[in-house]
């Protein structure tokens, strides 16, 4: 699945050399991109990729949430192995590790860490700080047992499924609250070390990002407890 807002510039690019790597491999499968909340020809480029891609599908959300896109991907996607990339966030090495990994039973969820030693983050400094602080507030917070939550996964959906579709929050988080509700329910996680860098300014400048991450840790654990005081 490939979330996509306001990726009129890479989306065509980044599916065509998805489409074409994943034929490579000789292997059935399905990409879905969930345009969300576009206001810059998104939608339309992706419609016209799917009508001419037998693979591709496109499923179109009217609001922009990454949350909420990622979730629909989830239950879009009809795999037994659900992957998650983004459209500026591609790796193929990343996608046989992960599979391989789900397909044996070790892990039902792989995610690609940028803090994991191994992983080349090549982002600007205010990027990497704000990922660090993030994944020390996300562990000090809820104790997340990941060092880095977002980003591409692997998903097992038998084993992640009941997961899903418990989760309530949108935006950044929703990536936190899937592998966290995964993991409590003994879903074994695993972490493969990422290649990152950045091919376009990021959306949103890292104060703001800051802001939203620290309500958003907050939000959720008050969810959390409030489920626990109903006995769920």
């Amino acid at each position: 699945m490939l979330p996509a807002h306001n990726e009129a510039e890479l989306l065509e690019g980044a599916v065509s050399d998805l489409v074409k790597a994943m034929r490579d491999r000789g292997e059935s499968f399905e990409l879905v991109i969930v345009e969300n909340g576009s206001t810059d020809g998104t939608r339309g480029i992706a419609e016209r990729i799917s009508a001419n891609t037998p693979e591709v599908r496109t499923v179109s959300l009217p609001l922009a949430d990454y949350g909420a896109a990622v979730a629909r991907g989830f239950t879009e996607t009809r795999g037994d192995v659900v992957v998650h990339f983004d459209v500026d966030y591609v790796d193929m090495g990343f996608l046989e590790k992960g599979v391989a990994i789900v397909d044996a039973g070790v892990a039902g969820i792989v995610l690609a860490s940028k803090r994991l030693p191994g992983a080349s983050d090549r982002r600007p400094l205010s990027r990497r700080i704000l990922t660090a602080g993030f994944t020390a507030a996300m562990r000090l917070l809820l104790q997340v047992p990941v060092s880095d939550a977002h980003g591409m996964k692997v998903l097992s959906r038998a084993q992640t499924a009941e997961a899903a579709a418990a989760c309530k929050m949108t935006g950044a988080l929703y990536d936190v609250e899937l592998v966290l509700r995964a993991s409590r329910a003994g879903v074994r996680v695993a972490e493969l070390p990422a290649d990152v860098r950045e091919i376009r300014p990021p959306r949103t400048p890292v104060w703001q990002r800051s802001i939203e991450s620290a309500t958003g840790l907050l939000r959720l654990r008050v969810l959390l407890w409030q489920e626990r005081l109903r006995g769920r």
